[in-house]
């Protein structure tokens, strides 16, 4: 008996230490949890936004509308979808997020956490950010729609038409509102791309010359570019204003960038030509495009994947310049078609539509 309490004596500090123990160990990880859940980190999180149907209809400022509409021309019944997708941004630099949020998005394969800077730049303000989101959406609905006539055949004139000047810019004083721009250092430029396009060739901070229309008067000026957030600009809000043959009427509240492009132009494509392009199929797809029909790269590529699989999409068209961000991130049941022109996609589309041997087409591999 003795000795059976000896022992028992023995062996209970122990358990009191460990008791203790436990306790501290608890209150650390709640301390922590709490720390998490209330100290503002400087990263933002995307996330698979709303998916559209470019072929169907959407609220638009409280109604519901057809997200394409062309009231003058014949235009015939569609099947299946054609969806544009979104990605939506979780915090801003007057909401930050906690860090318990970010961790939770780092270990979900459809979000993404980016440093809080690449979003919302510190020399860019809110209100300029979203204008200059709008102003994308609307020049990128114009080049769908530009797009979608080239392709179809039609011929239709063209300016470039400066709508605002940002805080500060470099072409303060310079060029004003409403200014048509004409050429850059004596290089036409008809559209945003070929803008971007000699812009860059020239290079920030040497000056260039530009030729532009003000009241029916051509003039020239000189203006020194600024590099901002890695982009050669004058600081001026510019969209292509094409004189179309007939009205082409884009509605989509609420949702900015140029991304949505080359689904726009397809939608508008079936809609103008007999049956349906993709034979009823669900497609998906994004990427830039411009007047000429090329396609260009986007952001936010895999919140992109993941919201197209989400909406039971089974096939998919990506900017081939995003095969990089695309391969190793594919969901299961999504097969990804590599485009770099409109041509490319009409392509996917007539292959998805007729059963056709699709190995031959572009890919971005699986990984």
């Amino acid at each position: 008996m003795a000795l059976f309490t000896d022992d028992s004596s023995l062996g209970s500090a122990p358990r009191r230490r460990g008791s203790r123990t436990g306790w501290v160990v608890l209150g650390i990880a709640l301390v922590t949890g709490l720390t998490l859940a209330v100290v503002p980190s400087p990263y933002v999180v995307e996330k698979p936004g709303p998916v559209y149907n470019t072929l169907g209809s959407a609220d638009y400022e409280g109604e519901k509308k057809d997200l394409i509409t062309i009231p003058d021309e014949t235009v015939y019944p569609t099947e299946g979808s054609l969806d544009l997708l979104t990605v939506s941004v979780l915090g801003n630099p007057d909401n930050r997020l906690n860090w318990l949020t970010v961790a939770s998005a780092w270990l979900d394969p459809s979000q993404a956490v980016v440093p809080l800077e690449s979003v919302f730049p510190a020399d860019v303000t809110t209100e300029e950010r979203d204008e200059q989101n709008q102003v994308a959406m609307v020049n990128s609905q114009q080049d769908a729609i530009a797009a979608a006539l080239t392709n179809l055949g039609y011929d239709y004139p063209t300016e470039l038409s400066v709508v605002s000047l940002a805080d500060d810019a470099p072409a303060t004083g310079l060029i004003k509102e409403g200014d048509l721009i004409e050429s850059v250092n004596g290089q036409a430029v008809t559209d945003i791309t070929a803008l971007r396009a000699a812009l860059t060739e020239s290079g920030a901070d040497t000056p260039v010359t530009i030729g532009l229309s003000r009241d029916g008067a051509e003039q020239s000026v000189e203006v020194t570019p600024a590099d901002i957030s890695g982009n050669v600009v004058l600081g001026i809000n510019v969209k292509s204003e094409y004189q179309f043959p007939f009205d082409v009427d884009i509605q989509l509240d609420k949702v900015g960038g140029p991304s949505a492009g080359m689904m726009f132009a397809l939608g508008i494509i079936d809609k103008l030509t007999p049956g349906s392009l993709q034979g009823g199929a669900d497609v998906a797809g994004t990427g830039t495009i411009d007047q000429s029909g090329t396609v260009g790269p986007i952001g936010g590529i895999r919140q992109k994947l993941f919201g197209a699989s989400n909406a039971g999409a089974d096939w998919f068209l990506a900017p081939a310049a995003n095969c990089d961000e695309v391969t190793g991130h594919i969901p299961d049941g999504l097969t990804v078609f590599a485009v770099s022109t409109l041509d490319d996609s009409l392509a996917a589309l007539d292959a998805i539509r007729t059963g056709a041997d699709t190995s031959a087409l572009p890919t971005c591999p699986a990984g």
